[in-house]
This record gives C-alpha cells, structure tokens and sequence, in this order.
C-alpha cells in the first residue's frame, strides 16, 4: 500500500489477520459474530446471531465459566477481558483454541453487561516443553486449577487466624508467587494488620493504625473494595506519591492489593507483593482475585470460630466456679470435658459451697439436654441451689427447693420445652468426715477404700428436679473413714464410648481400683486417669460402639480424707472396709442389692464358701426383718485386720421389740431355719437389744480352710428370697 492511499477496511484487516470479531449483549442473551468469529466457532463463515445457549455448547464448560467470571472483574478494575477459550465440535472434541479480547461495560439501568471483543486462533503447544509452561498455556491453567483446588482445602479446614495466614504464607501460585504477604483488618475508621509473612514485624509499624483515608493501596481498597495493581515501582510512585517512600524500602518491583470481601461487606485488603515484574494479566488477576476470595472466608470462619471459643471459655469461667481455698482435713479434685460441638458448654455442672456450719457442701447435676437452653438452666439451677444452700437449709430441703424452682422456670403456659435435672448434693464435715448425701435421679457416689477396694455406696433418692415440685429427697448418712476417697460424677463419665450404667461402671472401677496414690500420684491424677479412661487412646480398647469420644458432658468431682492410700502421710487406725445399706419394707428387691454389695466388699477374702455363706446369712437376717416385723432393716457390714486374717462383722438392725428365738421347723415348714443357719455357719453371733429395737450380728474369721461346718452341703440360693425365723 503506498503512502496517501485509504486504508483498508477494518473487517478486511481483521480477516487478513484470521480474527473474527464477536459481541455479547447479556440483556438478550445474545451473541453476534461476524464471518471469520463463525468460523473459529465451528460454524459456517458467515455473519451470524447466537444465543447464548448456542454459544455455549460451542464452547469448553471450564472456559465459559471462566468467561463469566472474568468479564465482571474486568469492568470493576477498568481492563481488558482476556480469555483462552477452547472450541468444541458435536462430539465434545477441541476443534482449535482461540484467545478473545474484549472490553466489557456494564449497563446499570438494564443490569446487564455488553463486551465488544475478537477472537483469535493461537497454537497449543506441547505439553511439556518449554512453551508449554509459560503463563498462558494449557498445562498453565491446569496448574492453576490444582493449586487453587489445593489452596481452597487448605484454607477450608483452618480453624483459628494464625492458621489461615500460615496457609496464605506457605502458597505457592503457578507461575509467579509473591514473597511478601500482608493481611489488612479495618477497626473502625483505621487500618489495622492482621498478620504478614515475608517481613520483619517491626518493618510494618508505619503500616498498622494507618488512616483509612491515607493516600495508600491497602487503605483505597479497604475503603472502595476495589483491586489496586501495580506492575512497576514507576506505576506506584505515580499513584501514590504520599506512601511510597515507605514502600520503596522493601525493594519490590510489582504489588497487588486486593478486597477481602465476605457476602458484600469489605473486611479489609490483602497485599501480595512480588520482587520481580508481574504484568498482572486477567489469567493471573483471576488466580489473585479468587485467593482473595478463599482467603476473606477462612478468615471469616476463623473470626467465628474464635468468637465461639471466646464465648464457650467465657460461659465456662462463669459457669463452673474454682474449687476455692483448700478445705482442712479433706482434699478435693474436680474435672468438667464439654462434649464436642457447640458452644463447649452443656447441661452438666459441679460447685462447693461453704456452708454456715462451718461445712462444705458438693453439687453436682445435669440438666436434660446439650443445647443453650440446657446451659442457661444449668447456670440458672446452680445459683438458687447455691443460694438455698446458702441459707442453711439441711440436704433435702435444698433439694426439694431447688425443685421448685427449676418446675416454675420451665413449666410454663405452653409447656413446649419442658426440662429436668439430676443432682446429687453431699455435705461434708471435714474435722469428722461426716457426709450427708440427697440425691434427684442421679447415679449413686462410689467410695474408694484405703486397701483400693471401690464400691457403689447406694443412697436413698427422688425423682429428678423439676419433674415434681412437692418430691421429697430423703438423706443417706455415713462417714468417710481416713483414706477413703469419694467421687461423684455425671453419666457422661459412665456412658460416654457406647457403654451402659454396668459396663461402664465396671471400666470406671478397674481404673480407680488400679490407681496407686504415692508421692507424686494424687487425687489430680487420679481425676486425669478416670478422663484419660474415657476420652484417652486406650479407651477405644473396650467395649461399646466407639465412635465419638465426645457424645455428652463429664463432670467429675474427688473427695478425699488424707490417710493411707490418699497420697497423705499421716497414722490412721487399722483399715476398716464396710458398707452401710437400708432395706424398706416395700423395698425387698434390694435384698439382692445387698448380697451384690457384700460380694464386693469380700472381693479378695481368701475362701470363697465363707463368702457364699456370709451373702446366704446376710439374706436370711434382712429377710427376717422383714417378713417377721414392720420395721426397716439396716445392714452394716465390716471388714476389718490384715490380709489372711481379717474379720468380716455383719450386723443388721430394726425397731422391732421381739428378740429372735430357736425353732424346730417341721419337714415342709417354709420358715424358722434362720437361727440354725447362723449358728452353723458364722463363727460367733449373737443379739443385741438396743433400748428401741434390736440388732443380730455375726462374724466370719478369714481362713484358706472354711471354719466350724462351714458352707458345704448348702447351695447359693441365688437371687431368690429365703425366710428365717425369728
């Protein structure tokens, strides 16, 4: 073409240069194209309208993604759309690849974009040489897919802040990364540093509290939610004359500030700055861009995650009060384990009270219930319990008014959440060790004897708060002999790891009967041994469904008298084991209760008939009582002396008027066996009146070989109820 003569036809250039022009309307959901666009489409070469559904089944479903993702960062940021696109025939081959350029708009009144833009064939290169790894390649986006699949798992599964930053700093982009990062937060009207990686932290102070209506990147951003791209030291120096001396110290030569943004509010900016030129191309302002945008949501998590534990640790510290100052003559270790959900906070509680006597009181409950409103109860019942204790009420009038109480607060008009509560509530003597136990529905204390020997220790009890507001709680009484520990605790503590109230007891009893207390085992390690138990590794070594650890609330309270076998060095008197148990007239199913209690308390006598024939006796006595007066029965059992040769004393004790006398019992007679029994096999026993009442007793001798006649030619009667006569 010589100089002077017109210039060619646009369209005529274009298809010279095999680049088709294509326009977009998202409005109609149109797309026009002219012949050459056609062809590169697929199509036949001439001018045409599509739809966009058309357009799209010409097109790679990746790329069109990536086309609607681009157009709408490009209009923010006021810069080109570019996008390699890969065309598709019928039969979901890649007919060629084309780059298309455009330069979208946004239309505020139809809501609606429009790009002008052309379409040109490039060639693919192999995969794999050198060509192939530069930043606009095939092999290029499929690195960029993987790390940002990569980078989104990551940050998905950081909990805390510390730990999605030390995601963002350990990123590695594909084909630029920036060696200094820097997370922006906004505190009010100023802009604060959440965290940085690549720079000393004394480096960033003229950075943090800066105003946001600085003449800076990170606080332009903050304040419009904009992208700032800079590619060179020039570009910044002339942007933002006012800051850059303090930049120009880091010795970087490209910097992209980008918005944290999450559901439409900005949260601050994010800086990644680079010591190399970076173009900042749409392919690589789209891998920064979508970086932002998982990075403002792990860190949105992450600031409710650590609100969540702020508030959990904060309902905790209020909630669950310290043990306070030690207590004299006794010592006390208590443990609470939230189940795993939520806000770590659930319906299980403990407290000590100091007490207007001069004793202290231990509460512990559990409210129906793992969600907010079984912990506002909670804190709520705690309180009035606290407070009615407080008052100097005795152990059943406490209860019965904590009742009362908690049946006001949850019955209500509509009766929609109706709740309960178990409890146990212990007042304790410390100079004599005296307790004074009422319980609500909650599982019975256990002792833990100075020789290692553990037993249930049965306690009379009511129907659990709230359910009755007229319940009555009746007290157990019995001391707590020097060396002996106490413990109560939630069904959690039994239950947790798919176990019942019996195996669970039985794994809670091998860990307490194992402990041994020395020097530097006390009773905090013996709270850690019986978590350790349920939570720990070697509890997915027992039975039951073990599949959640966490599945409901433990709280665990230990009390102690100093002695032998507590950790304390102090002389007490001769190990004493026993058992106290009451047997009601209309409760003679716990006659068996009390042959359970005395196999237990004779777990390691050495002759098992003397312990056949201690459990058959103590059946018949407590039989007698009832059958033959209208009086309860009240059995005490005893063990005392060394191993080999200790003393088993069982007395059992009634109002009752009428002493017991000799009978002979007639061939079919079903009664008056009793005294014959007792006489056979205990090696001394003998009648007591006691002013109102009477107590029959009788002792068995610790030997290898049975004493007297012993047991043999009687057969354990089982579980089945025999008759004496009295």
């Amino acid at each position: 073409m010589r100089t002077g003569e017109p210039l060619p036809a646009l369209g005529d250039v274009l298809a010279a240069l095999a680049t088709g022009l294509w326009h977009w309307d998202t409005a109609a959901g149109l797309v026009t194209v002219d012949a050459e666009a056609a062809r590169l489409l697929g199509l036949p070469a001439e001018a045409t309208t599509l739809t966009e559904a058309q357009t799209r089944a010409r097109l790679h479903p990746v790329d069109w993604n990536e086309i609607t993702g681009v157009v709408p960062l490009a209009v923010a940021e006021g810069t080109l759309a570019e996008v390699r696109i890969r065309i598709m025939d019928e039969q979901g081959n890649v007919l060629r690849v084309v780059r298309s350029r455009s330069k979208p708009s946004y239309d505020p009144e139809r809501q609606a974009y429009q790009l002008i833009g052309t379409l040109q064939e490039v060639t693919e290169p192999t995969p794999g040489t050198r060509a192939a790894r530069s930043a606009v390649t095939g092999d290029w986006r499929r690195s960029r897919e993987a790390f940002l699949l990569d980078a989104g798992r990551a940050l998905a599964e950081a909990e805390s802040t510390a730990e999605v930053l030390r995601v963002a700093g350990g990123l590695s982009m594909p084909g630029f990364s920036p060696d200094g990062l820097v997370v922006f937060g906004v505190q009010g009207d100023r802009l604060t540093i959440i965290g940085q990686h690549g720079h000393q932290p004394d480096d960033l102070g003229p950075f943090s509290n800066m105003a946001l209506t600085t003449d800076y990147p990170a606080a332009q951003v903050a304040r419009t939610g904009r992208a700032v791209y800079l590619s060179c030291p020039e570009e910044y120096k002339a942007r933002y004359p006012a800051t850059w001396p303090l930049a120009r110290n880091f010795g970087r030569s490209s910097w992209a500030f980008l918005p944290l943004t999450v559901a439409g509010r900005t949260m601050g900016a994010w800086l990644a700055a680079f010591t190399y030129p970076v173009a900042f191309t749409p392919d690589e302002r789209a891998v920064l861009a979508t970086v932002a945008r998982m990075l403002a949501q792990a860190l949105s998590r992450a600031e409710v995650t650590e609100s969540e534990r702020e508030l959990a640790a904060g309902l905790q510290r209020s909630m669950l009060p310290s043990l306070g100052p030690e207590i004299p003559g006794m010592q006390v270790a208590a443990r609470y384990i939230p189940t795993g959900g939520g806000l770590q906070v659930g319906g299980d509680w403990y407290d000590m009270i100091p007490l207007p006597s001069g004793r202290i009181a231990l509460a512990m409950g559990d409210v129906q219930g793992h969600d907010v409103r079984a912990a506002g109860l909670m804190g709520q019942l705690r309180i009035a319990l606290r407070a009615y204790a407080s008052e100097g009420h005795r152990p059943d009038a406490v209860l019965s008014r904590a009742s009362r109480f908690l049946h006001g607060v949850t019955h209500d008009d509509e009766m929609t959440d109706l709740r309960f509560a178990t409890c146990v509530y212990v007042e304790a003597d410390p100079v004599t060790g005296r307790l004074e136990i009422a319980r609500a529905g909650h599982p019975d204390p256990a002792i833990r004897m100075a020789d290692g020997t553990v037993m249930v220790r049965p306690t009379a009890g009511g129907l659990p708060l709230g359910i009755d507001p007229d319940a009555d709680y009746p007290t157990t009484r019995f001391t707590l002999e020097p060396g002996e520990t106490l413990m109560l605790c939630t069904d959690g503590l039994i239950e947790t790891g798919g176990h019942d109230l019996e195996s669970g007891w039985r794994r809670l009893r091998a860990i307490l009967e194992a402990h041994r207390f020395d020097e530097r085992a006390d009773l905090e390690s013996l709270a850690d041994a019986l978590v350790q138990g349920v939570h720990g590794p070697s509890s997915h070594h027992t039975v039951g469904p073990l599949t959640d650890r966490r599945e409901d609330d433990i709280a665990l309270v230990l009390l102690s008298r100093p002695g032998k076998g507590s950790g304390a060095t102090v002389t007490v008197r001769p190990q004493v084991r026993r058992t106290l148990l009451s047997v009601a007239q209309d409760e003679p199913d716990r006659i068996a209760e009390a042959r359970q209690h005395l196999r237990e308390l004779l777990h390691d006598w050495a002759a098992g008939e003397q312990v056949d024939s201690a459990v058959l006796l103590v059946s018949e006595m407590v039989t007698n009582v009832l059958v033959h007066t209208d009086a309860d029965a009240l059995l005490l059992a005893e063990v005392t002396g060394e191993a080999a040769a200790r003393r088993l004393r069982v007395q059992v004790t009634d109002a009752g008027d009428d002493l017991p006398h000799r009978r002979r019992p007639g061939e079919l007679a079903s009664s008056g066996r009793g005294l014959m029994l007792i006489e056979l096999l205990a090696d001394a026993w003998g009648v007591d009146p006691r002013g109102e009442g009477k107590s029959i007793w009788f002792e068995l001798y610790e030997s290898e070989e049975v004493a007297g006649g012993g047991a043999a030619g009687f057969e354990e009667p089982g579980d089945e109820e025999s008759e004496g006569a009295a």
